[in-house]
Formats: structure tokens, sequence, C-alpha cells
């Protein structure tokens, strides 16, 4: 089949590493892929490195935009309806919201050409203005209109899009976001843990609480701030670890110190993606407080190292997060944020139990070979193809 994969930008996140994923092994499969992507602006690092030395190809469009500018979306729309005109794909694979939208309606006019819309995370979500919701759940009904087939990342995703009256039962798969599993499973030597450690002052002893993520708005770092607070006075062993960038950096490092904690909050600022699994092996606890994510990769990363993961009750995290992998906690419930980490910082023989069962709830679902096998046989089904 040819296939082009059509995302907004190659920053460090969940979606991108599964298009580049998904990219990597249909070519591996003996398809035609294509990437189409923008630059990777912001403060968030690149993905690029990744396709370097690949045999899919790779189209860099520089009009193609995160923020909504007509000055921008304009030229990047006809900018993609010539590359696929050109093309003339098979399949049209959207991923992220503005790629999403401008893909979806740039391959509307291709003939024969079916169009898969990827649904990581919705672009509407009820912390937005009531104005720009409404907008973004008519503008995504229109994009459905024009879309053969969604494959979600998380069952809630499916759930949420059929609430906002987008697509039908029938056009629905999911595919869990595929992580690559033999960097988290394989283990790492005490040594290597010691020295991550040294390097942010972190004590061998220490129960390090880890939430990987950026530091934007609504990603929860203001209730794990709060939580720590009660918990640094009765844990003394206790250290939090927030991993990842963002334009709220300067604002959380000034309001750790402000309350006196910057010995026991530290910052790593922003990590490439192969050193995801020695912060996690070299953590205790996942804390991840996110108020909206499609299902956040960061939970079955941290299973996958034998790691328990406390998080907020919010769209796909249920999927993973349960009794026995973890604790699921009510959204914005800092009492139940901090009784949770309590809990787990006390037991380590629970954290890992915890951590073990969940490395084996997850070890097949987030399989890249999983993922890809639903994936193709949504293209195949499209193209009233037979599975080889």
């Amino acid at each position: 089949m040819k296939i082009v994969h059509i995302i907004t930008r190659l920053i460090l996140g969940g979606a991108q590493e599964n298009t580049l994923i998904t990219c990597k092994l249909l070519t591996q499969r003996g398809h035609d892929v294509t990437l189409i992507t923008g630059p990777a602006l912001g403060p968030e690092g690149e993905l690029f490195q990744q396709t370097r030395n690949q045999k899919y190809k790779t189209i860099v469009i520089d009009s193609l935009r995160r923020q909504i500018n007509p000055a921008y979306d304009i030229p990047a729309y006809r900018a993609i309806k010539k590359r696929l005109a050109e093309i003339h794909p098979d399949i049209v694979h959207t991923h992220s919201a503005k790629a999403g939208i401008l893909g979806r309606f740039a391959a509307h006019s291709l003939r024969n050409t079916k169009i898969v819309h990827t649904i990581h995370g919705l672009a509407f979500h009820p912390y937005q203005n009531e104005l720009i919701n409404k907008f973004y759940i008519a503008v995504e009904k229109s994009a459905a209109k024009r879309t053969d087939f969604f494959i979600s990342v998380a069952n809630a995703m499916t759930a949420q899009a059929f609430a906002a009256g987008i697509g039908h039962p029938e056009q629905f798969a999911t595919a869990y976001s595929a992580i690559e599993e033999a960097d988290f499973l394989q283990p790492i030597s005490e040594k290597l843990r010691r020295v991550f450690r040294l390097k942010y002052g972190i004590a061998e002893d220490a129960v390090v609480l880890v939430t990987i993520s950026r530091l934007f708005m609504l990603k929860g770092h203001d209730y794990i701030i709060e939580s720590t607070k009660q918990l640094s006075k009765l844990y003394k062993n206790a250290v939090w670890l927030f991993v990842g960038d963002g334009n709220l950096s300067e604002y959380y490092k000034n309001q750790v110190g402000s309350l006196g904690l910057s010995d026991r909050i530290k910052f790593t600022g922003l990590l490439p993606p192969h050193q995801i699994p020695l912060v996690i092996a070299s953590s205790d606890i996942l804390v991840h407080c996110s108020l909206r994510e499609g299902l956040a990769r960061t939970l079955p990363q941290a299973m996958l190292c034998g790691k328990p993961a406390v998080s907020f009750d919010v769209d796909g995290a249920r999927e993973v997060v349960n009794e026995n992998t973890g604790r699921l906690i009510e959204p914005k419930n800092v009492e139940q944020l901090t009784k949770a980490c309590a809990e787990l910082i006390e037991n380590k023989n629970l954290r890992d139990k915890l951590g073990s069962a969940g490395c084996e709830f997850v070890k097949e679902k987030f399989a890249p070979n999983t993922m890809v096998d639903t994936i193709e046989a949504v293209y195949r089904k499209l193209l009233k193809e037979k599975p080889l």
C-alpha cells in the first residue's frame, strides 16, 4: 500500500512517537510510506533525528504550525493538497488536531484514497472557553464527514468522540499507542541509577516520585506541589522529580523556591527519549496529574519498568491504572493524591507488587506490532484487501 502519514510537528510527545513507530514498521512490512510534518517549534524538543536513515520519506512543510493562523494555515493546506496529489496514496492517515483537520480536508478531493485519523487526544475539553469548545467540536464534526475510519489510542477517546457527535460506532477501533518496549524492559544497573540520582542530588535511600510531562497548563504540577507541602513534612526521605520543560518552567521553579522545597522537588529540564527508561528505573513511583490526556504513555512506560503509577482518573488512564497496577484518584483531589502517594512511599513491598503486575498487564497491549497489526488491518478493510 502507498500510505501518507501527516502530523503537525515532531516534538517530544506520545503522538509523535506513535507516528514514527507506525511509519517505521509499516515500511518494514513492505509498504510505501511518506511522513508529512511541520517544523518542530517550541520548548518541548524534537524527534527529527528518528526519521534519519529510515526507509520512509519525510517531507517538512514550513507553514504547518500548531497555532491557528490563516497566514500559515491556508498555505499549509495548499502545500499538503499539492503533495498528496503528487503521491496519490491509497491511505492518508492524520494525527494531531491541526494536521488532522488540514490533512483530511486536503485528502478529501483525492479519488480512491481512504482517510484515517488517529485520536491521540481531542482538541476540545471541559476546561476551555465555551465558544472555543463549540468551535473545535464543529470543526471536528466537519472533518469527520471526510474521514473513513478513526483509530483511538484509548476506548475513552472513542466514547468522548461519540458523546460529541463525531463519527459512527462502526468507524472506530482502539490501538494503544506503542512503546519501544525493549528499552524499558532491559535491566538497568545499580551503578547507573546511583549516578543518575547523584547528578540531581538525590540520596541512594530516597523514595523518588517522578513526573514526566511538559511544564504546561493542565498538566497538573500544581496539585503535586500542593501535596508535597504536606508529604515532605511526613517523609524526610521522599523526593519529587519533575522531568520536562515548557512555558511554566520558571513559574514552577520560583514557586518551589518560595515554598522552601527546592531540596525536595528537583527539575531535570528536557531529557532525550533514550534517557526516560533510566529516569523511571531510578525512581520508585510515577505520579501523573494531567487533567486531559488521551492515554499518557508515561503510565505504561512506568509499568514496563516495574513501577506503580498514581494518576488522575481522566480519559484513558483507567484503562491501565487500577488497584492492581497503581492508584487512580479523582481529578484535582489533592487529599486523595496525598493519601495515595503516602501509601506507596511507606510500603516498598506494595510498590514492587503493583509494579510487577503492571508490567505483565501492559506488555502485550503496548507492543509496537500489536498497534501496527490493528492499523494495517484497518487499512486492508478500507481497501478491501485480504490479510497477508
